[in-house]
């Protein structure tokens, strides 16, 4: 195995033990050496990749990021936030980039609340991920708030129902989201059938 290799394998096994320990201990009460002592590498290891714990998460950020952006290249994706097919398309990838990244997700939200730079780090993030599907409510006539703000309570509706409620199925989630993102953005009813 190369060196490359190697290193490419320890920082791999930094991050999946971090998830791992985000997830039973916290964010919070994990200590960048419950991650090495668990991942079998040294602490010297984990500062080769990262500069700390901040910034292991902003690796995890990223990896989130690029599991969110996978899902607009897809040809099913539509821009009409006035198509229900559309919002429920957005939802459904939101839904499961959160799933699929839970323990960075709760890290994060830990993250944030105690550390004023990260909590702007992942406001930027959002805005940017935001910035890229703002142009979707541009169908949408006589939107309820600004698109910014119409976006941010619908993520917020998908955070809160994956936080209080994870046992809702995905399907079932995915449904009831949409159908209260469309009537809010639409003002108007869930169309029979759709």
């Amino acid at each position: 195995m190369t060196r490359a290799e190697q290193a490419a394998e320890t920082r791999a096994a930094l991050i999946e033990v971090a998830k791992r320990l985000f997830v039973t201990r916290g964010y919070l009460n994990t200590k960048i050496t419950d991650i090495t002592a668990e991942a079998g590498r040294s602490t010297g290891s984990f500062y080769t990749h990262f500069a700390g714990k901040e910034d292991l998460l902003v690796a995890l950020l990223a990896e989130v990021g690029e599991a969110s952006d996978g899902y607009a290249n897809a040809p099913e994706h539509s821009s009409d936030f006035t198509d229900p097919d559309a919002i429920r398309y957005h939802v459904a990838a939101y839904w499961r980039v959160y799933q699929e990244h839970a323990a960075t997700m709760l890290a994060l939200s830990q993250a944030a609340l105690v550390d004023e730079s990260f909590a702007r780090t992942l406001r930027e993030f959002r805005r940017a991920q935001f910035d890229d599907i703002r142009d979707h409510l541009d169908h949408v006539p006589n939107l309820p708030a600004s698109p910014e703000v119409s976006l941010t309570i619908l993520a917020a509706m998908l955070d809160s129902l994956a936080q209080l409620w994870p046992e809702v199925p995905g399907d079932e989630a995915i449904e009831i989201i949409t159908r209260f993102g469309y009537r809010a953005l639409n003002g108007r009813d869930y169309p029979a059938g759709a």
